[in-house]
């Protein structure tokens, strides 16, 4: 029955019983204490462990609290039992100790077993600065070491219970109720340092660091603060050998050795110089008395008698009397009337001049100053006692003095050519053919039209610059001016008869000049009759027994003549010759029966020409094109070929021969 009532104790209630033990433990010092009843054998084994375990955390504490305040575990060589739990605590926080001493962390890899580095650690960081956090102390390390050594392992830092673990000051635990992880306290703002100093996090704790440096003067202390510096200790004055070095914060002082006395001063060398006291001093000297400075010091002297301005002694000098500065040997007014007065004396300024009372004199009066605008109509002069007008360019003065009339510039013939007047100036004109020179703005000078960027253009051939004009000329044979005096005519020497050709000869004219032709049918074709006298056409006439004549292809050969200029710009296709036939484009026989090809046979100098097949009225029309520009003079002679095609083939053909005559001239 006992046995199953011990056994049913929750852990909370063993835990109570425990804490009872450790207690008696406590205010015992000795487990004897601790009376072993009513428990079950596990029960008793635990409280007898418990009770073992804070006999060793007050032996572990001595050792600690000695190694702090005597520094030293020599008075523990007696390695007795009670004794050897107080030496391993004491050794190892003077190991903890040794590593805050030399600013180096304390080495959790070292070997030194469980309970030894808790107590090295806590030692290692015990009297951190208070802007510093601290790991928990050793107290606090092996405060529940007694409650976890039935469950050894579970907790990384430290355990509360059977089921809940603690971590160090500086730590927080993790989420799997184990483990531990570094509390950043910077991010968390849990710091306490100072204005101007960064938070640096370390790993259980953190540190303050300056971040502005502490400036000339002052030294940054272990504990982050600035000390000022004694450069008069350390020597690092430049004080000399007369000074004496006094320290201030941040800086120094230099002290001269020798010492000035009264009614002298210091200079930065050390010299003493001597004070007046008659300038330094308000008034040192009783009234009626004249202060006289002396090397070092300074002396009253009784005043004399001195009269004021505008008087003098007497003859006695006993007293004051008025000067008449009007009768005196300077002259004080000038040319100006002087008055007397009680010591002083007055100028009757003449007109244009104002007396001035503090220099006494007569100042001239700057009426253009005074009265601006209101004297002169253009410029006002200032002169001594007066003033004088004057004008503007183009204007001059008019009798009154003041105004000012418009001057006629024209009258004095200023422009080369034409003059016209207005109001203040004047302007130049040039008569056409002349223009007026940017230089003097009044010469006129001759436009060379001619030169001029459309000069090319004002002459169809050359233009000829004349003094206010020009004139145009063309080629001496072949043209002659138009009426509009710039543009070339070809002559007709045909019409008027100025030609040389023979009588056998047609006279065609071309441009600039004629040409002689004279054509001839060639054997079985006769000459036919045309409107046009520039055109000669021959038709085949074959005699019934003349096969070759019968079988020749050509039905018709043609000669004509064209004139062409040389174009200087040539931008499209020129359309110049025109081969009109009698076939219908649209027929009823066109599809594949009936069709017209033209060629160019011969004379295509530089493939000049070309030829085109159009409609124009129902009609097929050959045209022949120049479609490149030619250089004259040129003669040359266009073969052109009208074939006339059907389903069988060629059914015959037209020869067409176009003598074309390029000028030399593009006009």
């Amino acid at each position: 029955k006992y046995f199953a009532l011990v056994t049913s104790l929750s852990p909370s209630k063993l835990y109570l019983q425990l804490l009872f033990t450790q207690l008696v433990a406590n205010s015992e010092n000795k487990c004897t204490a601790c009376v072993l009843r009513f428990f079950f054998l596990a029960d008793r084994i635990v409280q007898e462990q418990c009770c073992v375990t804070v006999l060793e955390d007050n032996m572990c504490t001595t050792g600690i609290n000695l190694a702090k305040e005597q520094g030293a575990c020599d008075s523990l060589f007696t390695n007795t039992c009670e004794t050897k739990t107080t030496k391993m605590c004491c050794d190892c926080c003077l190991l903890g100790k040794t590593a805050q001493d030399q600013g180096l962390p304390f080495d959790n890899s070292l070997s030194v077993g469980y309970q030894c580095g808790l107590v090295s650690r806590a030692c290692s960081v015990d009297g951190v600065p208070d802007n510093q956090t601290a790991p928990t102390g050793q107290t606090e390390l092996i405060r529940y070491q007694h409650v976890c050594v039935a469950f050894p392992g579970k907790c990384a830092h430290s355990c509360v219970s059977k089921d809940t673990c603690a971590c160090l000051k500086g730590f927080k635990l993790k989420p799997d109720g184990k483990s531990c992880e570094d509390i950043n306290e910077c991010l968390l703002g849990a710091s306490n340092c100072r204005g101007g100093e960064r938070c640096i996090n370390t790993e259980g704790s953190f540190r303050c660091q300056r971040e502005v440096s502490c400036g000339t003067g002052y030294e940054l202390t272990d504990n982050n603060n600035c000390k000022d510096i004694d450069e008069c200790e350390t020597g690092i004055h430049n004080c000399g050998p007369e000074f004496e070095c006094q320290n201030t914060q941040g800086s120094f002082r230099c002290i001269p050795k020798v010492k000035c006395g009264d009614g002298y001063i210091q200079d930065a060398l050390g010299n003493c110089i001597d004070i007046n006291e008659c300038v330094s001093q308000a008034g040192p000297c009783h009234r009626g008395q004249v202060c006289i400075n002396t090397v070092g010091s300074y002396i009253c002297q009784r005043n004399s008698v001195n009269c004021g301005r505008g008087y003098h002694l007497n003859e006695d000098g006993t007293r004051c009397v008025d000067i008449d500065e009007c009768k005196g040997p300077e002259k004080v007014c000038a040319g100006h009337g002087c008055i007397n007065q009680v010591g002083s004396y007055r100028c009757e300024c003449e007109s244009g001049y104002i007396f001035n009372s503090i220099s006494r004199l007569c100042e001239d009066i700057n009426e253009c100053r005074h009265y601006p605008g209101r004297l002169c109509a253009h410029k006002c002069e200032n002169t001594l006692g007066s003033y004088k007008c004057s004008c503007t360019t183009g204007f001059k003065l008019a009798a009154d003095g003041r105004n000012c009339d418009d001057l006629n510039e024209c009258e004095s013939n200023p422009c080369s050519q034409e003059c016209a007047n207005v109001y203040g100036s004047y302007q130049c004109y040039c008569r056409r053919g002349y223009q007026l020179s940017d230089i003097d703005g009044m010469t006129c000078e001759d436009i060379d039209e001619c030169a001029l960027p459309t000069g090319g253009h004002i002459c169809a051939y050359r233009c000829h610059n004349t003094p206010g004009s020009f004139h145009c000329s063309c080629p001496v044979s072949g043209y002659t001016l138009a009426l509009n005096g710039r543009s070339c005519q070809d002559i007709d020497e045909c019409v008027t008869g100025t030609h040389t050709c023979a009588e056998n000869q047609s006279c065609f004219n071309v441009q600039g000049g004629f040409r002689c032709l004279s054509f001839e049918c060639p054997n079985n074709y006769r000459p036919a009759r045309l409107e046009r006298s520039d055109t000669i056409r021959c038709i085949k006439t074959c005699q019934p027994s003349d096969v070759a004549c019968v079988l020749d292809p050509t039905h018709s050969v043609s000669h004509t003549f064209i004139s062409l200029p040389t174009f200087r710009d040539f931008t499209k296709p020129e359309e110049i010759v025109f081969l009109r036939t009698t076939v219908p484009a649209y027929g009823s026989y066109h599809l594949g029966s009936y069709d017209v090809k033209f060629d160019i046979l011969e004379g295509n100098v530089d493939n000049a020409f070309d030829i085109i097949k159009r409609v124009e009225n129902g009609m097929y029309v050959g045209v022949v094109r120049q479609v490149r520009s030619l250089i004259g003079p040129l003669t040359t002679v266009l073969k052109l070929s009208m074939r006339n095609l059907t389903t069988q083939g060629d059914s015959g053909q037209n020869i067409i021969n176009v003598h074309v005559f390029v000028s030399e001239f593009w006009f």
